[in-house]
């Protein structure tokens, strides 16, 4: 089961907005004879790729696959019918997919046949890796990540808002990590403007769609020199905007920019959501500023947080701090997290959870 959920990793970049899947068949003598890796590009999802690598050994052997196999008709037939034509006489299964369609009944399908079904094995793992996948069905809306590098004392940058690299050189390259997991990175008109920032993933890894970016910017604030302005030919670039000034619309329109008008704008942080989902992106990196992530996290739209401290301390009153918004008025009310770790990189210091 653990080497399924390795070989799931491995489509990272590669799969949304659907699941990251892996499965190994052995053979009813307790040899490895089979194992696959789902690739959207692909097509051929991970059971039947295990299955063609095990051939006829796979009869009476057991399939350990990451994500319940999937019983309907898509652009593939059902992996349920390979598994079942193949022999299989059990699958190991830690969890349910949440997709409506699939929800149980590739299981129910399973035992029909007669096939053993096990379910539950190193479930809490599953679910983390496919945590992106679960959150857009099951609250239908992408996943929302926030991530923010700030001093010791929780300041984002020198006062005034100057653009500011805090964090070292292998922070840097996590961050990198970070965005390779996800379908959009976000940030809001300030840090977008004052930063002047590329936004994009240089991780080195491969993914099938290139990171979009996505800018709140209820004032169009977004200057058309900017590299996220200049450079809509190698990623998708979003505004989410209130404002309907032809004048400061359609310089950025020219440019290739997606200038998305909303109502209620990029305060609408539900309506922006909605409209990401629209464009199947099923994960955002949130990586601020202050105003951005307090947004967020008022309206209790965050389902993990990283925060990346250097080891500095800035000091002062102007100084933004990393998270504004409205905030917790008792100690009862502030965001705590669970499922905490704590990671060092270089001199950095990750810290990252999930909102009870």
């Amino acid at each position: 089961m653990l080497r399924a959920l390795d070989l799931s990793r491995a489509g990272i970049g590669l799969v949304s907005p659907n699941p990251l899947v892996g499965c190994v068949v052995v053979s009813k003598s307790g040899e490895v004879i089979g194992e696959g890796t789902y690739i959207k590009s692909d097509v051929t999802h991970a059971e039947v790729i295990a299955l063609m690598k095990a051939g006829t050994n796979a009869a009476g052997g057991t399939a350990y696959v990451s994500l319940e196999p999937h019983d309907h008709h898509g652009k593939t037939p059902p992996c349920t019918e390979a598994l079942i034509n193949a022999g299989i006489s059990r699958v190991v299964c830690p969890i349910e997919d949440p997709n409506p369609l699939v929800s149980g009944k590739g299981f129910d399908h399973l035992r029909s046949a007669g096939v053993e079904v096990v379910t539950g094995i190193l479930a809490e793992e599953a679910a983390r890796i496919n945590e992106k996948f679960i959150c857009w069905h099951r609250n239908g809306r992408p996943f929302v990540h926030l991530k923010l590098a700030m001093s010791l004392d929780g300041r984002i940058s020198l006062k005034n808002s100057v653009s500011t690299a805090l964090s070292g050189e292998a922070a840097q390259q996590r961050v990198h990590e970070l965005r390779h997991e996800h379908d959009a990175i976000m940030v809001g008109a300030t840090t977008a403007s004052v930063d002047d920032p590329s936004l994009t993933d240089r991780s080195g890894k491969p993914r099938l769609r290139t990171l979009a970016r996505v800018i709140l910017d209820n004032s169009l604030r977004l200057p058309t020199s900017s590299k996220l302005a200049t450079t809509t030919d190698e990623a998708p670039t979003f505004v989410l905007t209130n404002c309907i000034d032809p004048e400061r619309v359609s310089p950025l329109q020219e440019k290739g920019v997606d200038v998305i008008l909303l109502e209620g704008g990029a305060r609408n942080l539900v309506g922006v959501l909605a409209e990401l989902k629209r464009r199947e992106i099923q994960s955002i990196l949130v990586e601020g500023g202050t105003a951005v992530a307090g947004a967020f996290i008022d309206a209790k739209l965050v389902d993990k947080v990283t925060f990346i401290l250097a080891p500095l301390v800035i000091g002062g009153s102007e100084a933004p701090n990393a998270v504004g918004g409205s905030g917790a008025e008792s100690l009862a009310e502030a965001v705590k997290l669970r499922n905490v770790t704590i990671t060092r990189l270089g001199d950095d210091i990750e810290i990252t959870g999930y909102p009870s």
